[in-house]
């Protein structure tokens, strides 16, 4: 691995921090970004997460849905898995500790708004880092690219209603337009946009060749936590100045 993959939990703390630095120095900024929204869904990270995952998703052939059935065990249990196991889980795990254990620590009026993050954040299966852990590991390509290419059209159906039941449960109300909107950007957009340039004329070699080239999206992940702590702290600043 380069320096920047071998050290990439430091670079991805270093904009952590970064971002709750600058959201402090200049909230104004970052307040503006994070009021760049559709229904609630911020559209700046939605373009940083485009960046993040559509190299990985020009990877992914739906004809490789076809050798399911070759790989039906480990499938069977990637799927149990992700839909039957960690949404519930992380719903739970997140009223406990966030509405419970951490709820003294917290803005009063944020409990419900980091549950249901943690609901959405758990509902979606992250293509990116399936790609990354199975070539960290050495695992069977064949097999990783089979349950990418299904967990992803599951997903496309799947994701809206289970998370809208669950933050029923949980008694948290987030507009179904968001919902649905979310579905369409940080899903559907990316996957047909990873599609167009896997399919255009010549386009396996093309893929294969542009890959390479998408190695600084690699950043991603650290401009979208930097972006996103900078949005926090800025939007917190502001609240609290309004308050006071």
């Amino acid at each position: 691995m380069s320096l920047f993959e071998r050290y990439l939990t430091v670079w991805v703390a270093l904009c952590i921090v970064a971002g709750v630095v600058l959201g402090h120095l200049a909230p104004g900024v970052f307040h503006a970004i994070g009021a760049a929204e559709i229904a609630k869904v911020n559209l700046p990270v939605a373009a940083l997460i485009w960046l993040m995952i559509i190299p990985m998703l020009i990877k992914i052939d739906f004809a490789a849905l076809g050798e399911v059935r070759q790989h039906w065990r480990g499938i069977g249990v990637t799927l149990f898995i992700n839909w039957a196991v960690k949404p519930f889980s992380m719903a739970a795990l997140g009223a406990f500790f966030i509405g419970y254990l951490f709820r003294p620590y917290l803005p009063a009026d944020q409990i419900s708004s980091y549950i249901a993050g943690l609901i959405i954040l758990a509902a979606a299966p992250c293509t990116a880092m399936v790609f990354v852990w199975s070539n960290l590991t050495k695992g069977e390509p064949h097999f990783t690219l089979t349950q990418v290419a299904l967990n992803d059209t599951i997903m496309v159906f799947a994701f809206a209603p289970i998370v809208g039941l669950l933050l029923g449960l949980s008694a948290i109300s987030v507009p179904w337009n968001t919902l649905v909107l979310s579905v369409v950007l940080y899903i559907v957009v990316p996957v047909i946009v990873a599609q167009i340039v896997r399919w255009r004329p010549a386009g396996r070699r093309r893929s294969r060749a542009c890959l390479p080239r998408c190695n600084p999206c690699r950043w991603s992940p650290c401009w979208r936590r930097w972006s996103c702590c900078s949005v926090s702290r800025a939007s917190r600043s502001s609240r609290s100045r309004s308050s006071s």
